[in-house]
């Protein structure tokens, strides 16, 4: 029996948030969708699995520390390990002894069970993230057979109940040992820990009772998302087994970069290109927005290159309304033309002589060579 915290790869002091970390690491790495063909990883993935659904649960997780399984009856082997040493062991033997008797049993191996929850990627534009979105998404899962209803038998017939553990899923065998009576509980080989035994298996799940498909969900991303959020769409997940209810389906959220905007949290940047004329003296210029179209500022006069001037409310709305909206920074750039014509080249020579500002290098530009040439 393998170490259900090597499975997940954490030390068995880790923390809650350290194990759902590595399981959903190690859910991305291993699922079936991205490793066709290959049953290792199946075989991995269900490990995972099921070391998680332990492992997640504090009172089974406290169980396994304690006896080697979730169900406090693996007293026959060193296999899972034992958290309280051989302290626990000895004072269990020694309780059957005096009759204190082996506690309680496990639990029912046919109660319903909870499905698994399901991670998966979604990209989403700036716009989509600002305005908010729907999207209808496939995703690949194990639901419920519907040939026979998810208990795994052929319809028509129905599982039957373990003649060998009486659907108790385990075995009791007795021995006896210099101390007394000693009881070692081991899961039923007919039924597999299971309870019942599936007779004439469903032809279109195998006996599994669920099948692999895609399911179609319709999912409403809110304003305000950004990359990194985590959406969690309640019982969208995998199919519950016995009947139990359905895990959920979280969504990791990616936003798609923007050719004219950056965010920065609730904020966003944009680029102002302006003439000299403008920067110099001011305008009243129209800049585009995210989601308002065009909004019209002032820039005032004697505005620099690399000023960053700020449109208060237009940037991106917080998640669910919290907070109101960012704002928008407009960064300037100052457009210097590479080329003139002959009347504003000396409109801009006069500007330098009554600025006294020593313009040109001293030579003479090819253009004017080759016009010379022709004059």
């Amino acid at each position: 029996m393998e170490d259900l915290y090597q499975i997940l790869g954490v030390a068995r002091d880790a923390s809650q948030a350290e194990i759902k970390k590595a399981y959903r690491q190690l859910v991305r790495q291993y699922h079936p969708d991205t490793n066709k063909n290959n049953p290792e990883a199946e075989e991995k993935f269900k490990k995972i699995n099921a070391a998680h659904d332990v492992l997640s649960d504090p009172e089974k997780r406290a169980r396994y520390d304690r006896f080697g399984t979730a169900d406090g009856q693996n007293f026959g082997g060193f296999d899972g390990g034992f958290g309280g040493g051989f302290g626990d062991i000895f004072g269990d033997l020694f309780e059957q002894v005096f009759g204190a008797g082996m506690g309680g049993r496990r639990a029912d191996p046919n109660a319903p069970r909870r499905g698994s929850d399901l991670e998966m990627g979604v990209r989403v534009t700036l716009l989509e993230a600002a305005n908010g979105a729907t999207h209808n998404l496939e995703i690949p899962r194990w639901d419920a057979c519907a040939t026979c209803g998810g208990n795994g038998a052929k319809p028509g017939t129905s599982p039957k109940t373990c003649d060998q553990c009486g659907g108790r899923g385990q075995v009791e065998t007795v021995q006896r040992t210099p101390f007394g009576q000693f009881v070692s509980v081991n899961t039923c080989p007919r039924c597999q820990g299971k309870g019942r035994v599936i007779q004439e298996r469903c032809p279109d799940c195998g006996g599994r009772g669920q099948i692999r498909q895609n399911h179609k969900v319709e999912v409403k991303i809110p304003a305000g998302v950004e990359t990194g959020t985590r959406l969690r769409i309640t019982g969208e997940g995998e199919a519950g087994s016995n009947g139990g209810p359905p895990g959920d389906l979280f969504l990791v959220i990616e936003v798609e970069r923007h050719k004219d905007f950056e965010r920065d949290g609730g904020d966003l940047h944009s680029r102002l290109l302006l003439t000299y004329p403008q920067a110099v003296l001011g305008a009243s210029v129209e800049i585009p927005t995210l989601i308002d179209g065009e909004e019209k500022i002032d820039v005032p006069p004697g505005t620099a290159h690399g000023r960053v001037l700020k449109v208060r409310g237009k940037g991106m709305p917080r998640l669910r309304g919290a907070r109101g909206r960012g704002d928008l920074y407009v960064h300037v750039l100052i457009d210097i033309p590479s080329k003139l014509t002959d009347k504003e080249k000396t409109l801009i020579a006069e500007l330098a002589k009554e600025m006294k500002t020593p313009v040109g290098t001293g030579e003479e530009g090819l253009f004017d060579k080759f016009k010379r040439l022709f004059d």
